[in-house]
């Protein structure tokens, strides 16, 4: 939002610098930049209270004097007769509307209307239209016009869900789909309430008798629709953020007075509709809290007063929040109201006692199991916790990110499951995977619980000393006697008729609270050690992988160490991964029959077989270099 520094400076009794206002802005958090004597301003979400010139003011009036010398219509103004109707009070708590003849459209503008679009660089539209702009720039609070004559009928506010063309005062029609509040008319829809008025009852260059529309909306009933429709509207920006519901006849006083400031006023009346009390919220008073938030020794009074300057009213031990600040909710909220007024960068630096812990906590014992289950080759997965509907006591989320994964996992082991089929499908012969994460369940009452969750099949390892293994429950057993020898472990085998799979190795799986694995498990020595240089990660390719099989005949048993060495070895960057997928051996001719699988793959290209047969051939030349090495067929 553009907002002009004379603007602002006008109603400032120091007559600060625009370096001094910007000083200020910045220090109550208003991001900015200055183009000559303008800030273009970018404010959080929540500070829709500050989208004028008078909710910059009442923030800059901690450090200033403010004089607000905008002049409203005091007198007492007849009723309107308005045929109006609101069905949707719950959206629209709060709405007025203000009639108004004029004697004459004037052909100039005054004063402030005028210097509005001059120095902003506006484009005027009609008078009235041109008044309510200028009346938003300053108060916050979007107004529309309805050209009086074109209001024939009841007024209606409600909702409609069926798809409906409507043109807008932009000179350019829209689909309404889905749900959607509406201002209609003779069951025509006139104005897409908070967003864009529409172009049937609009004012013209001519027109002389205006109904000026001043509503509360929730902004959860406008969020959105202006980038649902693609409509550039002032009055969504400010609608979706919340603007102060108890300054309607304020407004509308102050639209009477800026008409009067350049026509004379024939008629004019009034009606207003409340059909719920604005709740004011209010927060106790506790220093001690807003001292220990922020982490100085401020006094209740000096505390108090940084709010009185802020609009807050304190009464009776109590904090009552402006209408205009729906964003203060917890004292939380009023002490970052506070530190920003302090200044952060005031705020001096505590220190900070952190007693020693000589205890080991849950960490330290998760961080060992990790490194034990490491070293004997297993790999640790993280799965989302968010997963379809499992069971009766799984907890659904109220905000998913996904509406096919809306509870929360009530077990690991199902994720797991997924995991090792993934891994199968990509011929992994050797899967040992693990994960320690919490699980959610309700009954009545929500819990939460540590696991630790096991998955297995396939080979014991993929060396050719294992090649012959398989894992099973006993496996797995005596893998976890080494560091709970008196435990009992419940390994179960799943089955896999359930499962998209057509292999038939044993599936092993195990899932126990963390709270097991006590204070014992952290005398393990682990034999992992960290990396000294880390990987990059680096993108998976896209491009396809292929294989090619050689085939060993190893006479001389103490060969096949050499060998293996050799292959683990090779360096190429097209080698994507190694492992054996065939082991024999041959007491009576004392011969081993070994068979490697080579996976060749490039992340700029797909290769070509001259590319792999390249490769393919110097591995060969180089293995048939070890003595007792062959390759039958070679």
């Amino acid at each position: 939002m553009k907002i002009s520094y004379d603007h602002l400076v006008q109603y400032i009794q120091e007559n600060p610098t625009i370096e001094q206002v910007s000083d200020s802005l910045f220090q109550l958090g208003h991001e900015h930049e200055i183009e000559g004597n303008i800030f273009d301003m970018e404010f959080t979400p929540n500070r829709g209270d500050c989208l004028s010139i008078n909710g910059l003011l009442r923030d800059l009036g901690v450090f200033y004097t403010i004089e607000l010398n905008q002049d409203i219509y005091k007198e007492k103004l007849d009723e309107l007769q308005l045929d109006f109707e609101n069905q949707l009070e719950n959206i629209c708590p709060q709405i007025s509307f203000l009639k108004l003849e004029i004697d004459q459209v004037p052909e100039l503008y005054k004063n402030s209307l005028e210097d509005y679009f001059s120095v902003l660089g506006l484009n005027k539209n009609n008078f009235f239209t041109d008044v309510s702009n200028y009346l938003s720039y300053e108060t916050g609070q979007p107004t529309h016009c309805y050209d009086a004559n074109t209001i024939n009928n009841k007024l209606i506010f409600h909702e409609i869900e069926s798809d409906e063309e409507f043109e807008t005062l932009l000179d350019r029609k829209i689909y309404l789909k889905g749900k959607n509040a509406v201002f209609s008319l003779n069951n025509k829809v006139i104005n897409l309430a908070g967003v864009v008025g529409g172009k049937s009852t609009s004012c013209s260059t001519n027109t002389k008798t205006v109904i000026v529309e001043c509503a509360f909306f929730q902004p959860e009933a406008i969020i959105g629709k202006s980038v649902k429709y693609d409509i550039q509207s002032e009055a969504s920006h400010k609608f979706e953020r919340g603007v102060d519901r108890e300054c309607q006849d304020k407004v509308l006083r102050r639209f009477i007075k800026v008409v009067a400031e350049h026509t004379s006023i024939k008629n004019m009346s009034i009606v207003s509709y409340e059909y719920e009390e604005n709740k004011i919220h209010q927060i106790p008073v506790n220093i001690h809290k807003i001292n220990q938030i922020i982490g100085i020794d401020l006094s209740e009074n000096e505390y108090l007063n940084h709010l009185k300057k802020l609009g807050f009213v304190i009464q009776d031990g109590v904090i009552k929040v402006p209408a205009f600040r729906s964003d203060i909710k917890t004292q939380n909220d009023l002490a970052e109201e506070v530190a920003r007024v302090i200044g952060y960068d005031n705020i001096l630096r505590a220190d900070i006692n952190i007693p020693k812990n000589d205890k080991h906590n849950d960490k330290d014992i998760e961080n060992k199991l990790r490194y034990f289950l490491l070293d004997h080759g297993f790999y640790e997965v993280i799965n989302s916790p968010f997963v379809p509907l499992s069971s009766d006591e799984a907890i659904k989320v109220d905000n998913p990110l996904d509406s096919n994964r809306e509870f929360l996992r009530t077990n690991l082991i199902n994720s797991l499951v997924d995991n090792l089929l993934y891994n199968e499908r990509r011929q992994k012969e050797s899967i040992k995977l693990f994960e320690i994460s919490d699980i959610y369940t309700s009954n009545d009452v929500h819990h939460k619980k540590r696991k630790l969750s096991i998955i297995a099949s396939g080979r014991v390892g993929l060396n050719y000393q294992d090649f012959s293994k398989k894992i099973n429950k006993k496996y797995l057993e005596n893998i976890f006697q080494e560091i709970l020898p008196n435990k009992n472990f419940n390994f179960k085998i799943l089955s896999r008729d359930s499962l998209d799979t057509k292999i038939k190795n044993e599936i092993v799986s195990l899932e126990v609270d963390i709270d097991i694995f006590s204070n014992d498990i952290l005398s393990y020595k682990e034999k992992s050690k960290p990396p000294e240089h880390f990987h990059k990660y680096s993108p998976v390719s896209e491009l396809p992988s292929s294989f090619k099989d050689i085939s060993y005949s190893i006479k001389d048993y103490t060969k096949i160490k050499d060998l293996q060495d050799l292959l683990l070895n090779f360096k190429s960057d097209l080698i994507k991964d190694m492992f054996i997928f065939d082991y024999f051996k041959n007491e009576k001719l004392k011969e081993i029959k070994i068979g490697f699988r080579f996976i060749f793959q490039s992340k700029e290209q797909t290769l070509t077989s001259s590319q792999i047969e390249l490769i393919y051939n110097d591995i060969v030349n180089q293995s048939l270099k070890i003595d007792g090495v062959s390759i039958p067929g070679i």
